[in-house]
Protein backbone atom coordinates (compact mmCIF):
# COMPACT_ATOMS: atom_id res chain seq x y z
CA UNK A 1 0.00 0.00 0.00
CA UNK A 2 1.12 3.55 -0.72
CA UNK A 3 2.62 5.23 2.32
CA UNK A 4 1.33 8.53 3.62
CA UNK A 5 4.69 10.08 2.78
CA UNK A 6 4.42 8.94 -0.84
CA UNK A 7 0.77 9.96 -1.12
CA UNK A 8 1.28 13.53 0.08
CA UNK A 9 4.92 14.12 -0.80
CA UNK A 10 5.93 14.60 2.84
CA UNK A 11 8.77 13.23 4.96
CA UNK A 12 6.96 12.33 8.16
CA UNK A 13 3.70 10.34 8.62
CA UNK A 14 2.08 13.10 10.64
CA UNK A 15 -0.71 15.57 9.94
CA UNK A 16 -1.29 18.62 12.13
CA UNK A 17 -5.03 18.72 12.70
CA UNK A 18 -6.78 21.80 11.32
CA UNK A 19 -8.14 23.71 14.32
CA UNK A 20 -10.41 26.60 13.38
CA UNK A 21 -10.20 29.57 15.72
CA UNK A 22 -6.96 28.57 17.43
CA UNK A 23 -4.42 28.46 14.61
CA UNK A 24 -3.55 29.84 11.22
CA UNK A 25 -0.79 29.70 8.64
CA UNK A 26 2.11 30.03 11.11
CA UNK A 27 1.45 26.65 12.74
CA UNK A 28 0.73 24.96 9.42
CA UNK A 29 3.94 26.24 7.83
CA UNK A 30 6.02 25.23 10.84
CA UNK A 31 4.76 21.64 10.70
CA UNK A 32 5.15 21.42 6.92
CA UNK A 33 8.68 22.80 7.10
CA UNK A 34 9.46 20.17 9.75
CA UNK A 35 8.46 17.42 7.31
CA UNK A 36 4.86 16.79 8.35
CA UNK A 37 1.65 17.98 6.74
CA UNK A 38 0.53 21.31 8.17
CA UNK A 39 -3.13 22.24 7.87
CA UNK A 40 -5.00 25.49 7.31
CA UNK A 41 -8.49 25.50 8.91
CA UNK A 42 -10.74 27.33 6.44
CA UNK A 43 -14.18 26.62 7.88
CA UNK A 44 -14.48 30.04 9.53
CA UNK A 45 -12.74 32.12 6.86
CA UNK A 46 -14.45 34.45 4.43
CA UNK A 47 -13.06 34.82 0.90
CA UNK A 48 -10.64 37.61 1.76
CA UNK A 49 -9.33 35.82 4.85
CA UNK A 50 -8.95 32.54 2.96
CA UNK A 51 -6.89 34.18 0.25
CA UNK A 52 -4.77 35.96 2.86
CA UNK A 53 -4.08 32.73 4.79
CA UNK A 54 -3.22 30.80 1.63
CA UNK A 55 -0.89 33.55 0.45
CA UNK A 56 0.84 33.56 3.83
CA UNK A 57 1.34 29.80 4.05
CA UNK A 58 2.58 29.66 0.44
CA UNK A 59 5.14 32.36 1.28
CA UNK A 60 6.24 30.54 4.45
CA UNK A 61 6.76 27.05 3.03
CA UNK A 62 7.42 25.33 -0.26
CA UNK A 63 6.32 22.00 1.22
CA UNK A 64 2.89 20.38 0.81
CA UNK A 65 0.11 21.59 3.09
CA UNK A 66 -3.55 20.76 3.68
CA UNK A 67 -6.57 23.09 3.58
CA UNK A 68 -9.60 21.92 5.54
CA UNK A 69 -13.28 22.73 5.02
CA UNK A 70 -16.60 21.71 6.53
CA UNK A 71 -19.08 19.88 4.29
CA UNK A 72 -22.24 20.21 6.35
CA UNK A 73 -25.68 21.02 4.96
CA UNK A 74 -26.70 24.49 6.20
CA UNK A 75 -29.83 24.27 8.37
CA UNK A 76 -33.04 26.20 7.89
CA UNK A 77 -33.23 28.86 10.63
CA UNK A 78 -35.90 28.12 13.21
CA UNK A 79 -37.14 31.27 14.98
CA UNK A 80 -38.93 29.31 17.71
CA UNK A 81 -35.88 27.26 18.57
CA UNK A 82 -33.68 30.36 18.52
CA UNK A 83 -36.06 32.01 21.00
CA UNK A 84 -35.86 29.00 23.33
CA UNK A 85 -32.06 29.09 23.11
CA UNK A 86 -31.87 32.79 23.92
CA UNK A 87 -34.24 32.30 26.83
CA UNK A 88 -31.92 29.61 28.21
CA UNK A 89 -29.02 32.06 27.95
CA UNK A 90 -31.10 34.90 29.41
CA UNK A 91 -29.56 34.85 32.91
CA UNK A 92 -26.10 35.28 31.38
CA UNK A 93 -27.25 38.22 29.27
CA UNK A 94 -28.50 39.85 32.47
CA UNK A 95 -25.28 39.04 34.34
CA UNK A 96 -23.09 40.69 31.71
CA UNK A 97 -25.44 43.53 30.76
CA UNK A 98 -26.03 42.27 27.22
CA UNK A 99 -29.05 43.38 25.18
CA UNK A 100 -30.25 40.12 23.66
CA UNK A 101 -32.42 41.96 21.13
CA UNK A 102 -29.30 43.54 19.66
CA UNK A 103 -27.58 40.23 18.92
CA UNK A 104 -27.81 39.40 15.21
CA UNK A 105 -28.47 35.86 14.06
CA UNK A 106 -25.84 34.36 11.83
CA UNK A 107 -24.26 31.10 10.79
CA UNK A 108 -20.57 31.92 11.22
CA UNK A 109 -19.50 28.86 9.24
CA UNK A 110 -20.33 27.99 5.66
CA UNK A 111 -19.61 24.69 3.89
CA UNK A 112 -17.15 24.34 1.03
CA UNK A 113 -18.57 25.97 -2.09
CA UNK A 114 -17.69 27.08 -5.62
CA UNK A 115 -16.33 30.42 -4.44
CA UNK A 116 -13.88 28.69 -2.10
CA UNK A 117 -12.90 26.31 -4.90
CA UNK A 118 -12.15 29.30 -7.13
CA UNK A 119 -9.75 30.71 -4.55
CA UNK A 120 -8.14 27.33 -3.89
CA UNK A 121 -7.47 26.88 -7.60
CA UNK A 122 -5.18 29.93 -7.50
CA UNK A 123 -2.93 28.20 -4.97
CA UNK A 124 -3.39 24.51 -5.83
CA UNK A 125 -2.72 23.04 -2.36
CA UNK A 126 -1.45 19.46 -2.38
CA UNK A 127 -4.12 18.22 0.00
CA UNK A 128 -7.71 19.30 0.73
CA UNK A 129 -9.61 17.72 3.61
CA UNK A 130 -13.25 17.72 4.66
CA UNK A 131 -15.14 17.33 7.93
CA UNK A 132 -18.80 16.16 8.11
CA UNK A 133 -18.66 14.11 4.93
CA UNK A 134 -17.90 15.42 1.45
CA UNK A 135 -19.21 18.30 -0.67
CA UNK A 136 -21.01 17.73 -3.96
CA UNK A 137 -19.14 15.53 -6.48
CA UNK A 138 -18.57 18.45 -8.84
CA UNK A 139 -16.78 20.36 -6.06
CA UNK A 140 -14.59 17.35 -5.25
CA UNK A 141 -13.78 17.14 -8.96
CA UNK A 142 -12.68 20.79 -8.90
CA UNK A 143 -10.26 19.99 -6.10
CA UNK A 144 -8.89 16.98 -7.97
CA UNK A 145 -8.45 19.02 -11.17
CA UNK A 146 -5.06 20.37 -10.08
CA UNK A 147 -3.90 17.03 -8.67
CA UNK A 148 -4.82 17.56 -5.02
CA UNK A 149 -5.35 14.55 -2.77
CA UNK A 150 -8.63 14.40 -0.86
CA UNK A 151 -8.91 13.50 2.83
CA UNK A 152 -12.01 13.16 5.01
CA UNK A 153 -12.85 12.13 8.57
CA UNK A 154 -14.77 9.01 9.52
CA UNK A 155 -16.05 8.26 13.01
CA UNK A 156 -17.51 4.82 12.19
CA UNK A 157 -16.76 1.94 9.83
CA UNK A 158 -19.89 2.84 7.87
CA UNK A 159 -18.63 6.38 7.30
CA UNK A 160 -15.22 5.04 6.23
CA UNK A 161 -16.81 2.75 3.65
CA UNK A 162 -19.01 5.63 2.42
CA UNK A 163 -15.94 7.82 1.94
CA UNK A 164 -13.94 5.08 0.21
CA UNK A 165 -16.84 4.47 -2.21
CA UNK A 166 -16.65 8.15 -3.18
CA UNK A 167 -12.95 8.02 -3.96
CA UNK A 168 -11.13 9.74 -1.12
CA UNK A 169 -7.38 9.10 -1.10
CA UNK A 170 -7.13 8.43 2.64
CA UNK A 171 -9.37 8.35 5.68
CA UNK A 172 -8.89 10.02 9.05
CA UNK A 173 -10.25 7.66 11.71
CA UNK A 174 -11.44 10.13 14.35
CA UNK A 175 -11.77 8.47 17.72
CA UNK A 176 -14.05 9.64 20.50
CA UNK A 177 -11.09 11.13 22.38
CA UNK A 178 -10.49 13.82 19.77
CA UNK A 179 -10.88 17.49 20.64
CA UNK A 180 -13.14 19.84 18.70
CA UNK A 181 -16.01 18.83 16.45
CA UNK A 182 -16.98 15.24 15.87
CA UNK A 183 -16.78 14.42 12.17
CA UNK A 184 -19.95 12.30 12.45
CA UNK A 185 -22.14 12.67 9.36
CA UNK A 186 -24.18 9.55 8.58
CA UNK A 187 -26.01 9.65 11.90
CA UNK A 188 -26.69 11.90 14.87
CA UNK A 189 -26.43 8.97 17.29
CA UNK A 190 -23.48 9.62 19.61
CA UNK A 191 -23.60 6.03 20.89
CA UNK A 192 -22.01 5.04 17.56
CA UNK A 193 -18.84 6.91 18.52
CA UNK A 194 -15.93 4.81 19.82
CA UNK A 195 -12.35 5.35 20.97
CA UNK A 196 -9.44 5.70 18.58
CA UNK A 197 -7.80 2.36 19.31
CA UNK A 198 -11.10 0.50 18.94
CA UNK A 199 -12.09 2.35 15.76
CA UNK A 200 -8.72 2.29 14.01
CA UNK A 201 -8.27 -1.47 13.46
CA UNK A 202 -11.90 -1.84 12.41
CA UNK A 203 -11.51 0.78 9.69
CA UNK A 204 -8.10 -0.57 8.64
CA UNK A 205 -9.68 -4.00 8.16
CA UNK A 206 -12.67 -2.59 6.27
CA UNK A 207 -11.00 -0.38 3.65
CA UNK A 208 -8.16 -0.65 1.15
CA UNK A 209 -6.84 2.92 1.34
CA UNK A 210 -4.50 4.48 3.95
CA UNK A 211 -6.01 5.20 7.36
CA UNK A 212 -4.79 8.02 9.62
CA UNK A 213 -5.39 7.72 13.35
CA UNK A 214 -6.73 10.76 15.24
CA UNK A 215 -7.93 11.35 18.80
CA UNK A 216 -5.98 11.28 22.04
CA UNK A 217 -2.61 10.83 20.30
CA UNK A 218 -0.29 13.33 21.94
CA UNK A 219 3.11 11.67 22.30
CA UNK A 220 5.49 9.21 20.63
CA UNK A 221 4.00 6.24 22.50
CA UNK A 222 0.54 7.00 21.10
CA UNK A 223 1.98 7.33 17.61
CA UNK A 224 3.73 3.97 17.96
CA UNK A 225 0.50 2.35 19.19
CA UNK A 226 -1.39 3.69 16.17
CA UNK A 227 1.24 2.28 13.83
CA UNK A 228 1.01 -1.11 15.54
CA UNK A 229 -2.73 -1.13 14.85
CA UNK A 230 -2.27 -0.49 11.16
CA UNK A 231 -2.34 3.31 10.83
CA UNK A 232 -0.47 4.78 7.87
CA UNK A 233 0.08 7.90 9.96
CA UNK A 234 -1.44 10.02 12.68
CA UNK A 235 -3.20 13.35 13.00
CA UNK A 236 -2.46 15.37 16.14
CA UNK A 237 -4.21 18.55 17.20
CA UNK A 238 -4.49 19.21 20.93
CA UNK A 239 -0.76 18.52 21.37
CA UNK A 240 0.01 21.65 19.32
CA UNK A 241 -2.24 24.08 21.19
CA UNK A 242 0.48 25.41 23.51
CA UNK A 243 3.06 25.87 20.75
CA UNK A 244 4.10 29.50 20.21
CA UNK A 245 2.89 29.33 16.60
CA UNK A 246 -0.67 28.54 17.70
CA UNK A 247 -3.23 31.34 18.19
CA UNK A 248 -4.71 29.70 21.29
CA UNK A 249 -6.16 32.41 23.57
CA UNK A 250 -4.77 33.10 27.03
CA UNK A 251 -7.84 31.64 28.77
CA UNK A 252 -7.67 28.54 26.59
CA UNK A 253 -3.94 28.10 27.26
CA UNK A 254 -4.53 28.47 30.99
CA UNK A 255 -7.24 25.81 30.90
CA UNK A 256 -5.03 23.39 28.98
CA UNK A 257 -2.28 23.78 31.58
CA UNK A 258 -4.66 23.32 34.52
CA UNK A 259 -6.19 20.27 36.16
CA UNK A 260 -9.47 21.22 34.45
CA UNK A 261 -8.10 19.71 31.22
CA UNK A 262 -8.57 16.25 32.70
CA UNK A 263 -12.34 16.66 32.37
CA UNK A 264 -13.68 17.13 28.86
CA UNK A 265 -17.12 16.54 27.38
CA UNK A 266 -18.88 16.44 24.05
CA UNK A 267 -21.04 19.54 23.96
CA UNK A 268 -23.30 21.27 21.44
CA UNK A 269 -23.57 24.52 23.40
CA UNK A 270 -21.06 26.51 21.39
CA UNK A 271 -22.03 25.67 17.81
CA UNK A 272 -25.02 23.31 17.84
CA UNK A 273 -22.94 20.26 16.95
CA UNK A 274 -21.14 17.87 19.35
CA UNK A 275 -17.55 18.92 19.95
CA UNK A 276 -15.11 18.04 22.73
CA UNK A 277 -14.28 20.87 25.14
CA UNK A 278 -12.82 21.22 28.59
CA UNK A 279 -15.78 21.38 30.97
CA UNK A 280 -16.45 24.93 32.17
CA UNK A 281 -19.24 26.85 33.86
CA UNK A 282 -21.71 26.99 30.98
CA UNK A 283 -21.36 23.24 30.34
CA UNK A 284 -21.92 22.47 34.01
CA UNK A 285 -24.95 24.75 34.27
CA UNK A 286 -26.64 24.05 30.93
CA UNK A 287 -25.64 20.42 30.53
CA UNK A 288 -23.18 19.29 27.88
CA UNK A 289 -25.86 18.49 25.28
CA UNK A 290 -28.82 20.87 25.19
CA UNK A 291 -32.00 20.29 23.19
CA UNK A 292 -32.43 24.08 23.17
CA UNK A 293 -29.30 24.75 21.13
CA UNK A 294 -30.11 25.47 17.47
CA UNK A 295 -28.71 23.27 14.72
CA UNK A 296 -25.09 23.71 13.69
CA UNK A 297 -23.80 26.32 13.24
CA UNK A 298 -26.69 28.54 14.32
CA UNK A 299 -26.09 28.16 18.07
CA UNK A 300 -22.93 30.26 17.85
CA UNK A 301 -24.42 33.72 17.41
CA UNK A 302 -26.38 33.87 20.68
CA UNK A 303 -23.56 32.68 22.94
CA UNK A 304 -20.77 34.66 21.26
CA UNK A 305 -21.32 37.98 23.09
CA UNK A 306 -21.39 36.20 26.46
CA UNK A 307 -18.09 34.57 25.61
CA UNK A 308 -16.61 37.92 24.61
CA UNK A 309 -17.67 39.62 27.84
CA UNK A 310 -16.32 36.79 29.99
CA UNK A 311 -13.01 36.57 28.13
CA UNK A 312 -12.55 40.32 28.55
CA UNK A 313 -12.63 39.62 32.28
CA UNK A 314 -10.08 36.82 31.91
CA UNK A 315 -12.64 34.02 32.17
CA UNK A 316 -13.10 31.00 29.92
CA UNK A 317 -16.42 30.09 31.54
CA UNK A 318 -18.31 30.59 28.27
CA UNK A 319 -15.57 29.75 25.76
CA UNK A 320 -15.21 26.63 23.61
CA UNK A 321 -12.06 25.27 25.24
CA UNK A 322 -11.48 22.62 22.60
CA UNK A 323 -9.30 19.78 23.82
CA UNK A 324 -8.93 16.07 23.34
CA UNK A 325 -9.04 13.69 26.28
CA UNK A 326 -5.25 13.66 26.51
CA UNK A 327 -3.88 17.16 26.99
CA UNK A 328 -1.11 15.86 29.24
CA UNK A 329 1.50 16.02 26.49
CA UNK A 330 0.83 19.62 25.47
CA UNK A 331 4.16 21.41 25.50
CA UNK A 332 5.14 25.02 25.13
CA UNK A 333 7.78 24.21 22.53
CA UNK A 334 8.15 25.12 18.84
CA UNK A 335 5.87 23.17 16.55
CA UNK A 336 8.78 21.72 14.58
CA UNK A 337 10.31 20.29 17.74
CA UNK A 338 6.98 18.78 18.78
CA UNK A 339 6.50 17.28 15.32
CA UNK A 340 9.85 15.49 15.50
CA UNK A 341 9.13 14.27 19.04
CA UNK A 342 5.77 12.83 18.01
CA UNK A 343 7.19 10.75 15.17
CA UNK A 344 10.25 9.56 17.11
CA UNK A 345 8.32 6.40 17.97
CA UNK A 346 7.28 5.60 14.39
Amino acid sequence: MTTLQQLFGIELPLIQAPMAGVQGHALAAAVSNAGGLGSIPAAMLDAESLRRELSAVAAATDRPYNVNFFAHTPPVPDAAREAVWRKALGPYYAEFGIDAAAIPAGAGRVPFNAAAADILSEFEPAVVSFHFGLPAPELVARVRSWGAKVLASATTVEEALWLQARGVDAIIAQGLEAGGHRGIFLSDDLTTQVGTFALLPQIVNAVTIPVIAAGGIADAHGVAAARALGAAGVQAGTAYLLCPEALTSSVHRAALKSEAARHTALTNLFTGRPARSIVNRVIREQGAISAAAPAFPLATAAIAPIRSKAEAQGSGDFSPLWSGQNASACKEIPAAELTWELVSGW
